[in-house]
């Protein structure tokens, strides 16, 4: 089986099963904010501090990113340790993945969605499938 095949069918399995509501601690609906829109970004800039940050990198046009996005987005209400930032690789306007979009280039992105996640202190934690497989990880552990 293909990984992209693989992805689909994980994280739509994922995706069926409903994730706990959000507890005391975390902040209630909050969204994770959105950026780049193409553009290059420093992700340093968005990094929260004494947070766990997932940075998720996305295009509406991707069937694996949208698959996922919701549980993604329920991990940023459920667990008030992690912070969620999507970055969107889409520049305005342009239709299909924008591969050739600046923060697509920047980052040398090759496949979508595609995690970093910086540790409370700022520093990169992990990146590519190993933090691909961190996310599913809480997903999993934060499932019923």
């Amino acid at each position: 089986m293909n990984r992209t095949l693989g992805l689909i069918l994980a994280f739509s399995a994922l995706a069926t099963v409903a994730l706990p509501a959000a507890s005391a601690d975390a902040v209630k609906g909050a969204e994770p904010l959105t950026v780049s829109h193409g553009r290059e970004v420093q992700l340093a800039d968005f990094a929260v501090p004494g947070k766990t940050t997932v940075f998720d990198f996305y295009s509406q046009y991707c069937p694996p990113c949208r698959a996922i996005a919701p549980l993604v987005k329920k991990l940023h209400e459920v667990r008030a340790d992690i912070a969620v930032v999507e970055v969107d690789i889409n520049r305005p306007g342009v239709e299909g993945i924008d591969w050739k979009s600046p923060v697509a280039k920047e980052f040398q992105l090759d496949s979508i969605p595609h995690f970093k996640i910086f540790g409370p202190d700022g520093q990169l934690m992990s990146e590519g499938d190993p933090a691909r497989a961190k996310v599913i990880e809480w997903l999993q552990a934060a499932l019923p």
